[in-house]
């Protein structure tokens, strides 16, 4: 089944489970001032439920192990699970509950919520696309969406920093995050 297809607001509206071996949660920041260092979280779950006719009803949850953050450095992983930056011991969880979802045309939706990451909670809006609906081989309906938003990480007390000889810091304020999501449609 194609995009087009699935649109009719029936076949899209109900509850998903993100299909976790086909999502990414994942971000990436400055370092140094002259790259980007990405990373993604590898154990999480949520859910969403669509209302493909009044998307003002729809809604989103995500949960995330802090402690799965993977960078492909395993020094720069732990020290992002330590107090300089997500706190792990005290805080293990990164959670994400939407507030509002606005469609803003047919393949385009702004979703605000709640962010809590460290124990301080904070509004944050993701721009998300549609890439699509279909029916996998076993009758499940998929969709995905992709979206990203830039927070500035100091918001929620993640401070630590080193200044560089030349001028600039080692790790960006800024941090983009960046959402790959499949989901699985559940039985009503």
């Amino acid at each position: 089944m194609s995009t087009s297809e699935a649109s009719a607001p029936a076949a899209v509206t109900g509850n998903y489970k993100l299909d976790l071996a086909h999502t990414r949660i994942g971000f990436s920041a400055r370092h140094a001032m002259v790259s980007k260092v990405r990373g993604q979280f590898n154990k999480f779950d949520g859910s969403v439920y669509l209302d493909a006719e009044k998307p003002a009803n729809s809604h989103v949850e995500l949960n995330i192990d802090a402690n799965s953050i993977d960078t492909r450095n395993d020094d720069r992983d732990n020290h992002l699970r330590s107090n300089d930056f997500l706190a792990m011991k005290e805080y293990p969880e990164i959670t994400f509950r939407s507030t509002e979802v606005e469609q803003v045309d047919d393949n385009h939706y702004r979703v605000t919520g709640d962010l809590t990451i460290r124990g301080v909670t904070r509004p944050v809006t993701v721009d998300f696309e549609l890439t699509g609906v279909a029916t996998d081989p076993y009758g499940n309906q998929r969709v995905g969406f992709e979206g990203s938003a830039t927070i500035n990480r100091k918001d929620w007390g993640v401070n630590w920093n080193a200044v560089l000889d030349g001028g600039g810091v080692m790790v960006s304020e800024r941090v983009n995050l960046e959402f790959e999501v499949e989901g699985i449609k559940q039985a009503a």
